[in-house]
């Protein structure tokens, strides 16, 4: 059997199912029940703020923390 004829029909039947059976796997992960409260807060991370921009932190207090560390 040529390779290209092997793969094609390996490609055809058994990759597409496994193709397959990951995607139902990713929706129920993404879906499945209590994800809800995983989800909630990076949804809401365009409109934390809504009425004005985040506050910009000093230059100085983001070198500080690395000292620290």
């Amino acid at each position: 059997m040529e390779t290209y004829s092997f793969l094609r029909e390996l490609a055809d039947s058994w990759v597409l199912l496994i193709l397959f059976v990951f995607f139902a796997g990713v929706v129920f992960w993404v879906f499945r029940p209590g994800s809800t409260k995983v989800y909630d807060d990076p949804a809401g991370i365009p409109f934390r703020h809504e009425d004005k921009p985040a506050p910009k932190k000093p230059v100085s207090d983001t070198h500080a923390d690395a000292k620290e560390a």
